[in-house]
Parts: structure tokens; C-alpha cells; sequence
């Protein structure tokens, strides 16, 4: 599996040898550091609808998130369509294991030890028992989609609002209007970072609550790796930190058309070199590895 352009494919030798020095690197991370990479994957039926690298520093204590854009570009041999040339395709083809495959190369070869999945239910009924999130709306969202799965009705007034469970899947899965008018500026981006927001006003509500309280009466409504215990145990860790130890990014790159086997569509391309940089800080490791 491969995150470069299709002109680069074939060079799977090459693209690994290019990032030996950042894998050394993340690896010493690793083990000074005591980090823990998980993934958290918001599932929209077959395609995952959002997709979080989520880096928590043990030992420093700071939780590092970037954010995959779902039309983030790549290609896989055999997958020759335009829609399947998206890492949001991923899932439905290769679960959740081929979804870690492509973010380990995507990320310059970063471990991934957990994952979690969350369909549009479980994230109505986590929501509903910590009370609801405050959320700031933009702009009235409105919109219908009878045909989506589930049928889609979202209508969500401008202003600053705690948001229910129901709403909240509202304001995560709204994109722009029924009229094309209303939406986020920045497109997906836009989108991208009010879901952000929504994750980090989530994570205050949550330590305010009882972070391990909200992981055990949320297990039942996730998929994971990882077993009851040790998500408490780093729930518990995550309790020793402030609003200021959460830093968000958004996976570099640019939003560009490509058109494949005749069909026109959106994506967003990687800057690989970008992306490199900001792992090395993510991992504290640009003054041990200089950036090329």
C-alpha cells in the first residue's frame, strides 16, 4: 500500500529506505518516551467518515492528534477507480488492519498500537451519558439526505449550544446545505476543524466528569484492541493533564482534482515533506534528526 503519487508506484523499496532515519528515530521515541499511538476511526457503513492519529506521550504527558482527511489520496494496486483512490475507502476493503497499514506509511512509518472504532450510534450514546458537548455553530446547518445510510436530517441553529447525542452526530456528519450555500469555508478542512473542536470540548467535558467513569460506561459502545483495564489505565494517566497538553493538526497537504478511468473527483494530496516535520516534532526529534 502505497500514499504517493501513482507515478511513484513500484518504488515501495525506496519510499521505505527514505524513512529509515525517521523510523529510527520514532522507534528511540518510543522507548525514551513511553508514547502510544492509536487510531480512532468514526465509521460511516463500509468507509470511515473520520480518521484521528491520536499520539499520547506517557511520560511528558501530552496527547498529539492529527486528523486524516477523509479524500486524502492514495493509491493501491488493483483499486484503479477514482472513488476508491481515497483512504476512506479503505476500510470497507481491507478493515481496520488495512487502514493501520496505510497510516504507517502515510505518517513516515509511525507504530500503531490501538485502534477504535465508533459507528454514528455508539457516538449518539456516548455523547448522551456525559450530559452532551457545548459546541459553537457557525451557521444554521441545515440539510437532507433520506437516501444516506442512515437517513440523514440536520437542522442545528447558529450560536453556542450543548448538543445532545442525536445533534451531535448531526454537526459531526454535516458537510454544507441542502442548497450548496451553507457550509465551512475552508470545505473539508473547515469540517475538520469544527470536529476538533467538538473532540476537544468532548475531552474537557469528560475530565471534568471522570475520565475513567465516561472509558467504562463507553467501552460497550466501541471497537478496540485494547481491553477494559488498559484504557482506564491511560484514562487514568490523561487525568494528570490540562487543556494545554491537547495539540491538534491536520495531516499536511492540499486539496486538488484528478480525474481516473473518466471520472472527475476531489482529493487531498499529502506533503509528504510536511508530514515528515511534523511527526519529528510530534516526537520532540527535529534536534536529533535534521529535516531534509
Amino acid at each position: 500500500m502505497n500514499a504517493n503519487n501513482e507515478n511513484d508506484i513500484g518504488s515501495h523499496e525506496e519510499k521505505i529506505k527514505e524513512g529509515e532515519k525517521l523510523k529510527d528515530n520514532l522507534e528511540k521515541g518510543e522507548e525514551e518516551k513511553g508514547r502510544v499511538n492509536f487510531i480512532l476511526l468514526g465509521k460511516d457503513d463500509l468507509r470511515t467518515d473520520s480518521i484521528l492519529f491520536i499520539s499520547f506521550d506517557r511520560k511528558l504527558k501530552t496527547v498529539d492528534l492529527i486528523s486524516i482527511p477523509r479524500d486524502t489520496y492514495l493509491y493501491r494496486k488493483g483499486y484503479e477507480k477514482a472513488e476508491q483512490r481515497k483512504i476512506n475507502s479503505v476500510y470497507g476493503d481491507h478493515g481496520v488492519e488495512g487502514v493501520k497499514e496505510a497510516l504507517y506509511f502515510i505518517l513516515g512509518e509511525t507504530p500503531i498500537d490501538h485502534y477504535i472504532i465508533l459507528d454514528y450510534k455508539g457516538v449518539e450514546n456516548i455523547i448522551d451519558s456525559v450530559g452532551g458537548v457545548e459546541v459553537n455553530i457557525p451557521f444554521h446547518m441545515k440539510y437532507e439526505d433520506p437516501t444516506a445510510n442512515p437517513p440523514l436530517y440536520i437542522d442545528i441553529p447558529k450560536g453556542v449550544q450543548v448538543l445532545n447525542g442525536e445533534k451531535s452526530v448531526q454537526f459531526l456528519r454535516y458537510r454544507k446545505g441542502s442548497n450548496n450555500k451553507e457550509g465551512y469555508a475552508e470545505g473539508d478542512l473547515g469540517r475538520i476543524k469544527a470536529q476538533q473542536e467538538f473532540v476537544f470540548s468532548f475531552f474537557k467535558k469528560s475530565l471534568g466528569i471522570r475520565l475513567p467513569l465516561v472509558i467504562k460506561n463507553s467501552f460497550k459502545e466501541i471497537e478496540t484492541d485494547m481491553g477494559l483495564n488498559e484504557a482506564l489505565k491511560y484514562g487514568k494517566e490523561i487525568l494528570e493533564m490540562e487543556e494545554e497538553d491537547f495539540n491538534l493538526f491536520i495531516l499536511p497537504g492540499v486539496a486538488s482534482y484528478r480525474t481516473f478511468e473518466g471520472k472527475t473527483l476531489s482529493y487531498y494530496i499529502q506533503d509528504e515533506v510536511k508530514t515528515k516535520e511534523l511527526m519529528e516534532k510530534i516526537y520532540k526529534a527535529s534536534k536529533k534528526v535534521p529535516v531534509e
